[in-house]
């Protein structure tokens, strides 16, 4: 049976925590941040849980 290659496009924009949870950055925070409120700035700055229905496909993509 041969190893399971992590893909590492995934592994770049996931972290997963000490007790296991899976974490990602927001999107659109990488540019036109002039026009962003920074209530809206400072709440996408923060880590977000990868969500439900993504966890199972994330974990084998990670080779966990």
């Amino acid at each position: 049976m041969p190893k399971i290659k992590t893909q590492k496009g995934i592994a770049k924009r996931v972290r997963v925590t000490r007790n296991g949870k899976l974490v990602r950055r927001n999107s659109w925070m990488s540019h036109r941040l002039h026009q962003k409120s920074k209530k809206h700035k400072r709440k996408d700055h923060t880590e977000q849980p990868v969500s439900k229905a993504d966890r199972k496909t994330i974990r084998r993509a990670l080779g966990i």
